[in-house]
């Protein structure tokens, strides 16, 4: 039962490491500044954390 509860955060601490690797990646490649410029499109979506409890007063102000 344990095994399986590691394995599950494992995975989506990976996820969350992977996901933000390749969002860094895209956005400060020379074709994502490309799009971004041609198109303005710079999108901040908010990641389902940054609705977390311990940032909700820090955006409040």
């Amino acid at each position: 039962m344990k095994a399986i509860i590691f394995y599950i955060v494992g995975v989506f601490i990976i996820y969350i490491v992977i996901e933000t690797a390749v969002r860094r990646g895209i956005n400060h490649s020379i074709i994502g500044q490309f799009l971004e410029n041609k198109y303005g499109m710079k999108e901040d979506k908010k990641s389902f954390l940054d609705d977390d409890l311990d940032n909700e007063n820090k955006t409040d102000h």
